[in-house]
């Protein structure tokens, strides 16, 4: 990718007027009843894409969460109702854009138009919104955490923290991750990305840059939390090679985790006894907790116990703790 041609686009994105089609007030079930259908005229393209936001009644400046759905979902999406009760509970902003909905089509997946989206709902909750800017956070599982991972990497300045879970990292890998499991996830692939690697130059190079593993190196400044299950990849679709290979693509090199550790790990759905973490971590479920940590700079990672699991509560109090400027 041209960098430079991308770092235009972003800053056209920051500088575009944000446009506003009203919000409509829809009953959404699972989602608390404050939240509210919007949709943004997006910054690229022009066309109308539509968040769930929460914004609590205060004139003060206020965090803003921004959850992402996972592979198959949409700003709807249920799953993700827990991101606006925590908002509601502690009087902060959220927004869930729909950021071009399934990873099916070609504008979703990583795009440029996804990251742009992301971008766009920012500036739209700024605008409309009393926001602190020492406090804005992104989180996402599977789907969700790979576009949180591809987001931060290509625009790493607008964020506090980000807390990512169970998310894939490189979608070369992925894809034959997917045709060996005999996953439909593979199509998908296929219908987003313009074909499967190897089909032509230009489909290939769909797949790096649409790979967060190959420009996380953009995100070394920023606080980033990232947790996946010991059997994601037996029991679940995504294995945990993408989280570790994301850490060691941020970690300093000093404290990459070796290959062989990532070749043990991954095969045997175990941690070796001596990298075993020791005690409990009352953050954590008492049936998911840690199997494995480690912290480099501004990275942590977390293997626990469990398969393809978000945890939400988690992650946000993770998130909770972040500030910009404070001392790590």
């Amino acid at each position: 990718m041209n960098l430079s041609k991308y770092s235009t686009l972003i800053l056209f994105i920051f500088l575009a007027p944000i446009s506003q089609i009203k919000a409509q007030h829809e009953s959404f079930p699972a989602w608390i009843p404050e939240v509210d259908s919007i949709s943004i005229v997006s910054s690229v393209d022009g066309t109308a894409q539509p968040s769930l936001i929460f914004s609590p009644e205060t004139d003060k400046a206020v965090p803003l969460l921004v959850g992402l759905h996972t592979w198959s979902g949409n700003f709807k999406q249920p799953l993700d109702a827990p991101y606006a009760e925590w908002c509601k509970n502690n009087d902060w902003a959220f927004i869930h854009p729909n950021y071009r909905g399934p990873n099916s089509n070609p504008g979703s997946a990583g795009s440029d138009l996804v990251v742009a989206d992301v971008i766009d709902a920012v500036n739209y909750m700024k605008e409309y919104h009393a926001i602190d800017n020492s406090r804005i956070y992104l989180i996402g599982g599977s789907g969700g955490g790979y576009n949180a991972l591809q987001v931060v990497a290509k625009a790493p300045d607008i964020w506090t923290a980000v807390s990512v879970w169970v998310p894939i990292s490189d979608m070369k890998a992925w894809y034959y991750d997917n045709i060996k499991a005999g996953s439909h996830y593979a199509q998908d692939q296929i219908s987003a990305l313009g074909g499967a690697p190897g089909d032509n130059d230009v489909v290939d190079i769909q797949y790096i840059e649409r790979s967060p593993i190959y420009w996380l190196q953009n995100a070394t400044g920023v606080p980033i939390s990232i947790g996946a299950g010991i059997n994601d990849g037996h029991t679940g679709s995504v294995p945990i090679r993408h989280s570790l290979n994301a850490f060691n693509k941020l970690a300093n090199v000093n404290d990459r985790i070796p290959e062989e550790v990532i070749d043990f790990m991954v095969h045997e759905a175990m941690v070796p006894d001596s990298l075993s973490f020791s005690g409990q971590d009352p953050d954590y479920p008492a049936n998911k907790q840690p199997l494995f940590r480690r912290e480099s700079d501004n990275v942590t990672i977390t293997i626990f116990e469990g398969a393809h699991d978000i945890l939400f509560e988690t992650g946000l109090r993770w998130l909770s703790t972040q500030e910009k400027g404070q001392e790590r």
